[in-house]
């Protein structure tokens, strides 16, 4: 389908694929979400915007087959900390003035999800998100919840980003799938690993229209500069101290429970040595990726500086070269 085409609305399709409810007799029905450039750069900016504050809003969007799309998406007036997002009623106000105001100027879309900001900590569903989720999947499907994680993108430099679907109540995988493996800060870790497996991942990928292509490039243009005169050495600075921190106590506690082990593992025993090496293994990974952002960090740095001082020696030397005053010295010498 072409990009262009992801834009026209079907009123007759939508009302179709709604009554026929396909997602109430397959859990894993959606597999897939395409989300408009238009509606990532307002989530980003939003997420960005609250700082260490979780932030809420919601999606526009509709589905197609096994596919959900997201058109646009708006920021609710709602504030969180940590893995806690309180949506109050004014917050649900807004959402149904919102909505209906986007009725009014043939805006067709539907509200199909939500989205919020784990700042720091990385994309997954906390035990509140699930039970959000799962309410909104019971009254209101089809609905997604998108997560973001605004101190993580700044400090790779790459949207990090996940979608999720809640398996109903009760129901477990035949296949009892083991989410992909991500860096969790210590004190999430209990409550990533408790409801983990009560929900899954969609894949992602991304569109934009003419418009949305012109408005990126103007942006662009206008916040270059903003772009080349930050780093996220300093931007992250915070984010990187509580890193190092948490992976300090994650290896002395694999180290500690390294050397508990070595005292009672026998031929027979080799389970438990296999945890503890799948243990260590996992923080060394985290340990290895967490020296490469700063020193990314350093070499786009670098590479700025470069190429600042390669344009001012050239901006000098052009304008040595066009001095009247300049010129009759050197010629006189």
């Amino acid at each position: 389908m072409a990009d262009e085409d992801l834009y026209v609305y079907d009123d007759q399709q939508q009302s179709d694929i709604r009554i026929a409810k396909p997602w109430d007799r397959d859990p894993n029905y959606f597999t897939h979400i395409k989300i408009s450039a238009h509606a990532l750069l307002k989530m980003l900016r939003h997420a960005r915007k609250g700082g260490n504050l979780e932030i809420m809003g919601m999606l526009l969007g509709r589905v197609d087959t096994s596919t959900m799309i997201v058109m646009d998406s708006f920021a609710l007036p709602v504030e969180g900390t940590e893995t806690r997002v309180n949506a109050h009623a004014q917050a649900y106000e807004y959402m149904a003035d919102y909505v209906e105001l986007a009725k009014q100027v043939d805006r067709k879309e539907n509200v199909i999800g939500w989205y919020h900001s784990h700042p720091g900590y990385g994309c997954w569903l906390s035990g509140i998100d699930v039970g959000t989720q799962m309410l909104n999947q019971q009254f209101q499907d089809p609905f997604v919840a998108i997560v973001i994680d605004p101190v993580r993108t700044i400090s790779t430099g790459k949207v990090d980003i996940g979608a999720f679907r809640c398996y109903p109540k009760n129901f477990k995988p035949a296949d009892d799938p083991t989410p992909e493996y991500q860096t969790i800060p210590m004190n999430k870790i209990e409550d990533f690993g408790v409801h983990c497996k009560k929900y899954y991942s969609l894949e992602i990928s991304y569109f934009k229209s003419e418009l949305d292509a012109y408005l990126l490039e103007c942006l662009g243009n206008k916040y270059w500069y903003n772009t080349l005169g930050t780093t996220s050495l300093t931007t992250n600075s915070e984010y990187t101290t509580r890193q190092i921190s948490d992976l300090s106590e994650r290896l002395e506690q694999a180290e500690s429970r390294l050397a508990k082990g070595c005292t009672k593992w026998t031929s027979n025993d080799q389970s438990d040595k296999k945890q503890q090496d799948d243990t260590l293994s996992k923080v060394t990974g985290d340990c290895a990726k967490a020296a490469i952002e700063p020193i990314t960090g350093l070499m786009a740095q670098v590479v700025k500086d470069t190429l600042f001082n390669f344009n001012r020696n050239r901006h000098s030397q052009s304008s040595f070269g066009s001095n009247p005053v300049a010129s009759t010295s050197k010629q006189s010498t």
